[in-house]
Order: C-alpha cells, then structure tokens, then sequence
C-alpha cells in the first residue's frame, strides 16, 4: 500500500498500464476520461457480446444516488465505507451523503492506484472524507487501517457499501465472510448496501465470467438465486434485493455525463435484452435474539 500522504501522490511503476482494470472501464462508461486504450479496447471487446454493460454500469450510479439519499435521510447514517469506490464523478458517495447530512463521514476503498491519486487531490481540503488504497477482500486490513480508525465510529451506525462489486468477489474469494466482517461488527441500524451484474440464463453468465476473467479482470457472473444465496443472513429492505432499476425509482434525481460516442450505440441495450442486468439492494443484519 502506497504510504505517502501528500494529495494525488502515487507511484507510477504501480499503475498498470498493460491490463485493464475495473475502476477505469466503469469510469470510461459513466462519462470519465481517466482510462487508457487498453480499457477502451477490452470494453469495446466486450460490447458487441454484452451490449447490456453500459446500461448496467450507468443504471448502479444512478442506484448510488438513490441508496445513499435513502440512507442518510431515513436511515439515519451518518458515516460510510464505500468498497471499490472507482474514479471520482459527478454525485460520489460524500458528495450525496453530504448534500442531505453535511455531517456524514465517508472512507472510500479501492485497490487501483489512480483512484488513490484523484481521490486524494479531489479530497485533499475535505477532513470528513478520505481514500484508502486496499483490496475489499481484505476486511482486517482495511478495519485496522488508520483513516478508518479516525473516521469511522463502529459503535455508532454504519453503511458498508459493495455497490457494482459483488461480480469483482469471486467465490474463491469467500465473498460471504468480506461482505459480513464490518457490517457484522458494526453497531444496530448499520446497513449493507450491495449490487452485482447478474444474469438469468447461467450460461450466458458463464461466458460473461470467461471473457471478462480471460481479460483480466476478476469477475463471477451470478444468477440473482446465487446472489440471494451469497446474502442469506441479511434482511433487505423495502423493496427487496431487485434489478436496480427498480430500487425506488426517481426520474427526478440527477442526471449523468454523456457518454463517449463510441459507446453511444449500446445505450439503451436492456430495454431489448433483459437477461443480464444489476441486481441488489439494502439490507441490515438479521436480527439477534437475546
């Protein structure tokens, strides 16, 4: 982990440029500028075979305005850890937390190090908010690590959110215990927010794992019966562990940037192809007896 504290400092030699990476295809299909060709190469790879991921990508950050909204004006929440944040936009987690509670603490996590870098200039004045480099799998790490130790009070509520990152959670991985480590130790009222891309037809799931994975990219398509299975233990609610498009629908929230023009010709691809889209919710740890 990068150990320099000045804003935007990051080693180069860790940046790799020869793969793509998450956090810069997902920022490329939500208007961003920070990705290389090798990530606009191996999206457009994917495109003609799951023209459904632009939709997807665009449709989870409209889901992220909507859950934290919900969580700090009903639920009370009042700091957060965003897991695999991705690159700074328009609407990130502080942004929306504070536009409805200026008090809300925010700790993102990501492994890659350009979001380490713009996270840190964008949040260089904000002592509310930080960025921590580290992999979401290692839940120790992260809840030892010292901005979480600053910011995050877990005897008071907290939101943990895997929001378009389950998918990255390969079942090697032992996604049930990286998902329920912080949620579980946090105080009653904390809430779990979570979405991944799924898809209907396990096969076609299946090619989706292979030519993503084969890219370099960790990724496990599911079915939405796997992802229930994988959250089992955790009550959601209202309206439920659903496609994100259905998750307290809000015409009226703000809109995103447009998208490049290569990717222009694959909006709107769920409205004809159904099976593959992001699934999730809020949910809160069952609760105890006793």
């Amino acid at each position: 982990m990068d150990s320099d504290n000045r804003p935007g400092t990051v080693d180069p030699s860790s940046i790799p440029y020869d793969i793509p990476t998450s956090a810069r295809a997902y920022g490329w299909m939500l208007g961003g500028k920070d990705n290389y060709e090798v990530d606009r190469d191996f999206l457009l790879s994917t495109l003609p075979s799951f023209p459904e991921c632009v939709d997807i990508a665009r449709q989870n950050r409209e889901f992220l305005f909507r859950v934290v909204r919900y969580l700090t004006r009903e639920a009370g929440i009042r700091q957060f850890i965003d897991m695999g944040c991705g690159l700074p936009t328009d609407d990130n987690v502080h942004q929306v937390a504070q536009r409805f509670a200026p008090d809300a603490r925010v700790v993102y996590v990501d492994i890659d190090p350009i979001v380490l870098a713009h996270g840190r200039a964008l949040l260089a004045d904000d002592a509310s908010t930080t960025v921590i480099q580290g992999d979401m799998r290692d839940q120790k790490e992260i809840l030892g690590h010292p901005d979480v130790v600053r910011l995050i009070d877990f005897d008071e509520p907290v939101a943990v959110l895997f929001l378009s990152v389950g998918h990255h959670l390969v079942d090697a991985d032992g996604p049930r215990h990286v998902l329920r480590t912080l949620i579980d130790r946090a105080a009653p009222g904390s809430l779990l927010g979570f979405s991944q891309v799924v898809a209907d037809d396990p096969a076609r799931g299946a090619a989706m794992t292979a030519h993503i994975s084969g890219g370099g990219v960790p990724w496990q398509t599911r079915t939405p019966a796997e992802v229930d299975a994988l959250l089992e233990g955790l009550d959601p609610v209202e309206p439920g562990l659903v496609n994100l498009v259905d998750w307290r629908p809000d015409a009226g929230q703000p809109p995103l940037a447009p998208v490049d023009p290569d990717l222009v010709p694959y909006l709107g691809a769920t409205e004809a192809n159904k099976g593959i889209y992001e699934y999730g919710g809020v949910l809160r740890p069952a609760r105890r007896d006793g």
